[in-house]
């Protein structure tokens, strides 16, 4: 709206109109707050009584928790690469790869990513820590402060290890290590003071914001200050019910000692091993924890919380020991199911949905929120729909999964089917009845059926990503 303002001026008076964007002035703040390797286990309030998260906790009584959140996977082992591609782009995976892959060309000048959809409907835009996206952030971001690269500086000592109890060749806060302590001060606490920085420079402003805070733990090297590790010690801290010496099909799957995130444990898995890096992991997140209340507590104090929709979620998650596993390249649901919490005016408190998205749904739902229409290329959805669908109806009937050319994955509310072609093996699990995924039902007699049925809506699926994978030479009889 333009309000008229007189100005007088002897002899004359001058006329001056100014406008003011009202309109912008009313559309709510977004605050984006991205974990990097946080499974959905990895808060208390979603269901883990060892880990120590309260901001976490309280955020998730504050708003809707989306407990099927999922991340389709990734074309190589960087998973955190193609999550954030799908992300800021819009695009389910295998439509997202090649211009990924090739440096976004024109996207910028169409203005495509998310960050400028957001700055075009008249938000401030700004953006610190984790970005991994081909494409320098400056350059499409308004205010840019520490861009992190994928994972923060590492020794050889961090692997292999702990070889036994005795074994401390390489310790969490040891700041000698780099990595998160590289620069003086640990990179979660510089996100924290930039996300504070944003908040006070954004109060200033008649527009609203939009902020992108990517953390990134907790990633390894999982490294964090003493007492937050010896709040959890390996005493306490339980063996996964899944937990595997060695997974049978490692190496055909991609997960054997040749992919990084792997040999961060030795081969085979110990208990002990497993305890430690379950530690350091409970560690790191319980300092993000700390950094997240950090931030929306100085939200409330400046008095913009009012107006504001908190997103959180992660890029994918961690086996951490999980089967015989520590990383994220495979299709269980420890490494493919996130945490997702949405805050804000008319968002119900303490509520849950438990129907199945995916993590990139978030894109779209921060342009409904800001009253963007959605450009057609935008393929993730919004969840502001079902929010008030309390009746968990709604979401996507299949949640598709990928890795590499190595693993395919198809996943109902009721069943998982997994597809390993180098292996030429399937792993069935009923989801429902085994949330934990230990018991393979491939070989069962009831099992042919439902493995078909599965096997047709994973090939309906990997036309709908246009797949390159044909799975036909593998298993002629089910594609």
């Amino acid at each position: 709206m333009c309000r008229l303002k007189l100005i007088f001026l002897i002899p004359s008076i001058i006329f001056v109109f100014s406008c003011t964007k009202d309109s912008e002035k009313e559309k709510p703040n977004i605050l984006f707050i991205f974990a990097d390797d946080q499974t959905y286990h990895g808060v208390h309030a979603l269901g883990n009584d060892e880990i120590i998260t309260p901001n976490l906790d309280k955020l998730a009584r504050s708003g809707v928790t989306f407990t099927h959140t999922y991340n389709m996977g990734a074309w190589h082992g960087a998973v955190c690469v193609a999550s954030r591609a799908m992300l800021n782009s819009g695009r389910f995976v295998w439509h997202i790869k090649d211009i990924a892959d090739s440096g976004y060309p024109g996207f910028k000048e169409k203005g495509m990513f998310w960050s400028q959809m957001m700055e075009q409907a008249g938000y401030d835009t700004y953006i610190t820590g984790k970005w991994h996206v081909n494409y320098p952030a400056d350059s499409i971001f308004q205010t840019v402060s520490h861009i992190r690269p994928g994972m923060p500086p590492t020794v050889e000592e961090a692997y292999n290890r702990p070889q036994s109890e005795k074994d401390s060749a390489w310790l969490p806060w040891d700041v000698k290590n780099g990595g998160y302590w590289q620069g003086g001060k640990h990179w979660s606490e510089v996100v924290g003071d930039d996300a504070i920085s944003f908040l006070d420079q954004a109060k200033t402003s008649t527009n609203p914001f939009f902020m992108y805070i990517a953390f990134n733990a907790p990633h390894d090297p999982r490294q964090s200050p003493k007492e937050f590790v010896e709040m959890y010690p390996p005493e306490n801290i339980a063996i996964p019910e899944s937990f595997l010496k060695m997974y049978p099909y490692k190496d055909s799957i991609g997960c054997g000692p040749d992919l990084r995130d792997e040999r961060l444990a030795p081969f085979p898995r110990t208990e002990y091993s497993v305890k430690a890096h379950r530690q350091e992991y409970y560690a790191i997140i319980t300092h993000l924890d700390q950094q997240i209340g950090r931030i929306i507590n100085h939200l409330k104090e400046t008095g913009q919380d009012k107006n504001t929709y908190i997103l959180f979620s992660a890029d994918h998650g961690l086996a951490v020991g999980n089967h015989g596993l520590i990383g994220k390249q495979n299709m269980y649901d420890h490494s493919m199911r996130v945490p997702c919490i949405l805050v804000g005016p008319n968002i119900p408190e303490n509520e849950k949905r438990d129907m199945q998205i995916y993590l990139q749904d978030l894109m779209a739902t921060s342009l409904d929120i800001a009253g963007i229409e959605k450009p057609e290329y935008v393929e993730f959805n919004s969840l502001l729909p079902l929010i008030s669908n309390k009746a968990d109806k709604g979401g996507y009937p299949e949640i598709y999964g990928t890795y590499m050319n190595l693993q395919r994955m198809l996943r109902t509310d009721n069943y998982k089917l997994i597809v390993y072609p180098r292996a030429k093996v399937i792993r069935l699990y009923d989801i429902k009845n085994d949330p934990l995924e230990m018991n393979d039902l491939a070989q069962n007699s009831d099992s042919p059926e439902i493995i078909k049925d599965l096997a047709h809506k994973l090939k309906q699926q990997q036309q709908l990503m246009n797949d390159p994978l044909d799975l036909s030479p593998y298993f002629p009889e089910l594609f």
